[in-house]
């Protein structure tokens, strides 16, 4: 792919808006959008990758040689996603439960055109005109049409009494010692469901604008994000992993209370159990890829506010060794501990065991890898997933359930992390 064409913009929403009713006739595209935060840690930048020039799949033989070597063959951008369940490849272990979706365990493209979009300008990557793209975007629609979705009848896949007795059930593996502390998730889901994708999309990062939010198309499949969570980012030889564990409701009517929930978030021994255990798991995956002695503990319990909730937020980096690429980092680390507990292996026999439906995409990463071979994926949570070709729709909820976790209040975290995605689906 040639060189960036760059091109001056007035206004960046206005230039977004319209890359995204411009993008609409595509089968294959990714929108990765920071949302315009300004961590320390930068999130995504606003990356639009369109179209498919090349592509590999999860394949039945060795899916990461596959990656890696078409990663190697390319020199360019790279977009695509993780799905859970390429866990199977890392671990002797199998999935048997409900799929309604059906993306592949892994997919990554070459894309025809990147858009990298600042403040300030886009920057074109294209072996075509250039002029000739910016012009058809500038051409579109600055606003997106808001389509309500049909009325859906969103079900839950357990109810909450078999919610609770899976937390107790849970919580017993836990006394055993088969594990410490382990993601529990649960579908929401509606059949015959029809919407449209960038119209929820365009509402979901409304209500909850996210720094790792995803609008990602794979033929008649859709992955609707608005993700808080960065998975992996590789920066030269340097790795960063920013796992979250630890929630708390936010009260934005009440500056007093929204800080007494920060504060009590921050003091929870409960939350920091948790998020201890993930860094831990993080640092030993990191060590496996990373030279001896350089994986270190950037920021602990670091607290994060978002619209819906405030988040425990740890940082890990390490120096990659010599010939590690995103790959191996990936086989290093995947499925992420935030999203399985500890031990992982052990926890993942048990999310199996008491999880009623595959996760596919939910938990997995969305995210690119540049020419450069550096690198950055979310992971895929509070997100909505939509075939077109079946009409499925899914989102799925969890959190980590520990030995002093209360069922009730392990319910009605996942009731509050559900809720944006219910809202923006069940509009009247």
């Amino acid at each position: 792919m040639k060189k960036a064409i760059s091109f001056p913009i007035d206004n960046f929403i206005d230039f977004r808006n319209k890359m995204l009713n411009w993008v609409q006739p595509f089968n294959i595209f990714c929108l990765l959008d920071n949302r315009q935060y300004h961590f320390e840690a930068p999130a995504f930048e606003c990356l639009l990758a369109v179209g498919c020039k090349r592509m590999v799949e999860a394949s039945k033989e060795d899916t990461f040689e596959s990656m890696k070597s078409f990663s190697k063959d390319q020199n360019d951008w790279v977009f695509g996603h993780l799905a859970y369940d390429l866990k199977n490849e890392i671990s002797p272990l199998s999935s048997t439960n409900y799929d309604g979706i059906h993306f592949p365990d892994a997919f990554f493209f070459v894309p025809e055109i990147v858009l990298q979009l600042t403040e300030n300008e886009v920057n074109i990557f294209c072996d075509t005109d250039a002029a000739e793209i910016f012009s058809a975007i500038e051409s579109s629609a600055i606003s997106l049409e808001k389509k309500l979705p049909a009325l859906l009848h969103i079900q839950q896949r357990i109810s909450a009494n078999e919610y609770e007795e899976v937390i107790k059930k849970l919580q017993q593996h836990i006394l055993r010692g088969d594990c410490y502390e382990i993601n529990f998730c649960q579908e929401f889901f509606a059949e015959a469901a029809v919407i449209d994708p960038l119209s929820v999309y365009s509402s979901l990062v409304s209500i909850s604008p996210n720094p790792f939010s995803a609008l990602y198309r794979l033929n008649d499949k859709y992955c609707i994000c608005a993700s808080p969570e960065r998975y992996f980012k590789k920066s030269g030889r340097k790795i960063f992993s920013q796992p979250i564990k630890g929630t708390a409701k936010r009260n934005l009517s009440n500056h007093e209370l929204d800080e007494y929930s920060k504060q009590r978030l921050l003091n929870s021994e409960k939350e920091k159990s948790e998020n201890v255990m993930v860094v831990d798991l993080v640092r030993n995956d990191l060590s496996r890829v990373c030279k001896s002695g350089t994986v270190k503990v950037d920021e602990l319990f670091g607290i994060y506010s978002f619209p819906q909730v405030h988040q425990m937020i740890s940082t890990i980096s390490g120096d990659l060794e010599d010939g590690v690429d995103w790959v191996d980092v990936v086989k290093a680390t995947f499925p992420m501990g935030s999203m399985t507990g500890a031990p992982k292996k052990s926890v993942m026999e048990i999310i199996e065991r008491y999880e009623s439906t595959k996760r596919g995409l939910f938990s997995g990463a969305i995210g690119y890898v540049n020419p450069d071979g550096d690198a950055d994926f979310n992971v895929v949570i509070r997100s909505i997933l939509y075939n077109t070709s079946t009409k499925y729709l899914s989102f799925q909820v969890g959190s980590a359930i520990t030995f002093y976790s209360n069922a009730t209040e392990e319910y009605e975290e996942c009731m509050l992390k559900a809720n944006a995605m219910q809202q923006v689906l069940q509009k009247k």
